[in-house]
């Protein structure tokens, strides 16, 4: 009964996944802001929500630990599976979009949670303090919008490309009805996954501080691989990097920022010593996709970041 129901919430996930990416990028043309912003706030916030619930829940539950097992190991899982798999199926012309700014936001949030992890608990003063950055964030990225408005309107940018699976005749109750489904179907079909999962590791014998760390954060993950495969189905490489560069900011500013909120979280020495090195590392790998033209994620590439995936799995489950 399990492995059935672990199917069914891999189907919902590739569903949610499609309609989040439609609506997404509809709603870019509608309303004429780059596709990448709304992916870096309403994508990535949605794909987001599981780890949110989750870390939430491990704190009240008085499970710290695995609160920010969860997130490390999903932002881990976010660069290199996230974005390794999708390339599998499809190159990501990643030299064609403009994400410079928020990857070097994305840098700095990373060595600052580590910072932040070595001055000892995660408290609720530390919770707000994501917050507040997290907010200044989406302050920017606003104004960016609203400029990127003002400049259409004036008639200085010019025509928007022909991007399969936009509609500009699409109504805005379309538009509204693919977003709600895929914000309501991701976590859905994530938690019907990772409880699954969860019982069928159990039964094999896998510890739970080994779940935690690698089958939940991947579990969580699945919403981020899943929209950004449909992403890279529809060649729409701004989507799936827009969504792993927002998804792995939010993890760290609202994420940890609430689940704080609830409880302090302990960093453990294997998180000082392996995890958040193993993070910030990952995140690093894809700088040359970022800034070098003419780079792009391509098959073979999918191949290294997927492989390392699974060697970095490997080194928890057997350390």
């Amino acid at each position: 009964m399990e492995w059935l129901f672990a199917g069914l919430g891999l189907i919902i996930l590739l569903l949610a996944g499609d309609l989040m990416v439609r609506g997404a990028v509809n709603l870019s043309l509608r309303v004429g802001i780059p596709a990448l912003l709304v992916s870096l706030t309403i994508v990535a916030f949605g794909t987001s929500a599981p780890e949110l619930l989750i870390s939430v829940k491990a704190i009240i539950d008085g499970a710290p630990g695995l609160a920010l097992g969860n997130v490390v190991g999903s932002n881990t899982a976010n660069i290199l599976l996230v974005l390794g798999i999708p390339a599998l199926i499809s190159r990501l012309h990643t030299s064609h979009c403009d994400t410079r700014k928020s990857y070097v936001l994305m840098l700095l949030v990373t060595a600052g949670f580590i910072g932040f992890s070595f001055m000892g608990p995660i408290t609720w003063i530390d919770g707000l303090i994501f917050l507040a950055i997290l907010a200044l964030i989406l302050l920017d990225q606003a104004r960016e919008a609203l400029g990127h408005r003002r400049e259409k309107a004036n008639g200085t940018l010019g025509e928007d490309e022909d991007i399969e699976g936009l509609d500009p005749n699409m109504p805005w109750w379309k538009i509204g009805v693919f977003l709600a489904l895929g914000l309501i179907g991701l976590p859905l079909g994530a938690d019907i996954l990772v409880d699954a999962s969860l019982v069928i590791a159990k039964n094999f014998g896998v510890s739970d501080a080994v779940i935690g760390l690698t089958l939940v954060a991947l579990g969580t993950s699945l919403p981020e691989l899943a929209t950004t495969v449909m992403a890279a189905i529809r060649r729409q490489a701004d989507v799936a990097l827009g969504n792993v560069i927002g998804s792995n900011m939010f993890n760290l500013l609202a994420i940890i920022g609430v689940a704080s909120l609830f409880g302090p979280i302990p960093v453990g020495a294997e998180f000082l010593d392996f995890d958040l090195w193993v993070m910030l590392a990952a995140s690093l790998l894809i700088l040359p996709f970022v800034f070098v033209k003419g780079l792009d994620l391509t098959r073979r590439w999918g191949v290294v970041l997927s492989a390392l995936y699974v060697v970095y799995v490997v080194m928890v489950v057997s350390g």
